[in-house]
This record gives structure tokens, C-alpha cells and sequence, in this order.
């Protein structure tokens, strides 16, 4: 199941249409500006519309990513509290939507410390499933590169986050793969990958991942850095998407692309040109690095310089 994040602009159900157009089976969207705290309640024609267009394409996973804004385990009160309200109003979204699964980030503990850090967001899961008992939507606690004190670089804090939380039928993962590259898991190799599938599977649980974010990374293994790249053309290996995509354990799971929209070197849009990939990769096909390789743009010569000495104009003498 393959799609990508594509834009809600001029109306949610947009994004569905744009999914089409791309032959996706499913899609991302942000319910509101992810930059924003205020967002302004759904329109009910917009759900009615967004709901119909799903219905009718048979999109029965659909993922939202939750506001980058959020921290569930900010330490401060004030900031706690607004990140719950938000997160909350965002399954609110979802839930009318009909999306089935939301991605977020766990938080950063900002100095607090790991402990109290992965202590905050499950106090903030626990709060958040007992008022909405009867929420539809799975909560995907999503991996990170480990950028200054983010929390989710290592699968044993997701799985303390979820150990700490009384709705764990409630939550799920995301494993992104530049993320996780970026972290230290070594997926340069279909060996590197498979071992870390197994790690994943020991700590977590296969079965908790909901979905993939399946992104090359710009910057290299342990780096814990978050620069999303196209497939095929970063640090992540060509057979860590091979081994993924034809694991039939995520065969039903999302596999989401989150990489620019600039054209292709080919002028083809970038989400076709990876999917073309991807989806040759899940069919067995043995693509080699250097497919994936983007061709250089041809610079224009620089004109060589002369050798020819130049003409000397005769001086005319002027009479004293």
C-alpha cells in the first residue's frame, strides 16, 4: 500500500484527488496548518466531500501527521497543557474525517532528562485516550533522527512510551527510514535491514508498525540529522527499500513518501518518478544503484581564451 504526503490546499478532499492522479492506494495529509496552534473547525461539506472521495477510491487506511508544534513531553506546564488541547482537537479531525491512523512526534524532554521526558508523553497518552474513550483513530508514535533531545531515536523508548500507557491497543509506530538511519540503525545492507526488522520486532512488535515513512536520508548512518532525500539518491541503502517493500508482514501497511515535489531531473513529477521505483523494487525487480543515480546537468562551456596577440593599432605623432 503506497502513497505519499500531498497537500489539503483549496479543500481536504484535494489530496484525495491528487492520490488518484498518482495511482497511490492511500495518502497523508495534515488536517490543519502544522505550523499553526489556532486551526479553525472543520467545514461539514469539506468532511461530507473528503469522506465521499475516500469511499470512492476504497481508501481504507488513510494517515494524517500530526502538527509539528506539539510536544507531549514538554516539561513545562503551560506548554504540556497546549500541546494536549491540540493533539486532542487534532484526533477530533481525524476522527471526523475518517482517518484511521495519526502520526506524531513523541516530544522533546528540553533539558528535563530521558526519564521524565518519556514519563510526560505517556502521562499525555493516558490523559488524552480517558477523555476520548471511544476515539477510532490509532495514535503512531513516530521514530527521529535523535536531534538534540527528541525522544524516539531508540525503539526501547517507543516501547517504554507504550508499556507506560493503560490504552495500548491505542498506539502504534511509524518507522521512517531516514529517521532511523539517522539514529544509527544500519540499513545501508539488506543484512543491516533485516537485522534491524528483527530488533524492531524484539523491542516493539512488528505488529504495532502502522506505517512507513519511507525517505532517503541526505546525511549519513548515526549522523542524527532529519534531511529527507529522494529514493535511491542518499545514505540509506537501495536494499533496505527492496527488503521493506517485499516483506509481506507490511504489505497492507501505508508506506508514505515524504520527499520534495520539485520536478525530476526528467521533468516528471518527483512522487511518480519514486513510486516507479519503489513499486518496481516491492515487484522483485533487481534495480541497481545506478538507476537510481540523478544524471548531471550539463554545463554550458566556458568559451576557451585566445591565443591570437592582439592587433596593435599604429600611434599617430603629433607635431610639436
Amino acid at each position: 500500500m503506497f502513497g505519499s504526503h500531498l497537500s489539503t490546499a483549496g479543500g481536504a478532499h484535494n489530496a484525495l484527488t491528487a492520490a488518484e492522479s498518482l495511482s497511490h492506494e492511500t495518502v497523508q495529509i495534515f488536517t490543519a496548518n502544522q505550523r499553526q496552534w489556532a486551526s479553525k473547525p472543520l467545514d461539514p461539506a469539506a468532511v461530507e466531500a473528503f469522506r465521499a472521495h475516500a469511499g470512492r477510491l476504497g481508501f481504507t487506511r488513510i494517515v494524517a501527521h500530526a502538527s509539528y508544534l506539539i510536544n507531549l513531553a514538554a516539561i513545562d506546564g503551560a506548554m504540556w497543557e497546549k500541546s494536549l488541547r491540540a493533539f486532542a482537537q487534532e484526533l477530533e479531525r481525524c476522527d471526523a474525517l475518517g482517518v484511521t491512523d495519526v502520526v506524531i512526534h513523541p516530544g522533546a524532554h528540553c533539558g528535563s532528562g530521558e526519564a521524565c521526558g518519556l514519563a510526560k508523553v505517556a502521562e499525555a497518552l493516558n490523559v488524552l485516550f480517558d477523555a476520548q474513550k471511544q476515539g477510532r483513530v490509532r495514535v503512531c508514535l513516530e521514530t527521529t533522527a535523535g536531534q538534540g533531545s527528541c525522544l524516539g531515536c531508540r525503539f526501547e523508548q517507543l516501547a517504554e512510551m507504550i508499556d507506560r500507557t493503560e490504552h495500548k491497543e491505542r498506539l502504534g509506530v511509524c518507522v521512517d527510514t531516514c529517521h532511523i538511519l539517522a539514529a544509527g540503525y544500519d540499513i545501508t545492507t539488506t543484512q543491516g535491514t533485516e537485522q534491524t526488522l528483527r530488533e524492531l520486532d524484539a523491542t516493539i512488535g512488528i505488529d504495532r508498525v502502522r506505517v512507513w515513512h519511507l525517505n532517503d536520508s541526505k546525511k549519513p548512518l548515526g549522523s542524527r540529522v532529519d534531511r529527507h532525500e529522494h529514493i535511491g539518491r542518499g545514505c540509506v541503502g537501495v536494499p533496505a527499500f527492496a527488503t521493506i517493500c517485499r516483506d509481506p508482514r507490511f504489505a497492507a501497511v501505508p508506506k508514505i513518501l515524504e520527499t520534495s515535489k520539485d520536478p525530476a531531473p526528467d521533468g516528471r513529477d518527483w512522487d511518480i518518478v519514486n513510486m516507479e521505483l519503489l513499486r518496481g523494487l516491492a515487484a522483485g525487480q533487481d534495480l541497481q544503484p545506478a538507476v537510481f543515480k540523478a544524471p548531471r546537468k550539463k554545463l554550458a562551456a566556458k568559451p576557451k581564451p585566445s591565443k591570437a596577440k592582439p592587433k596593435r593599432h599604429p600611434v599617430k605623432k603629433v607635431g610639436k
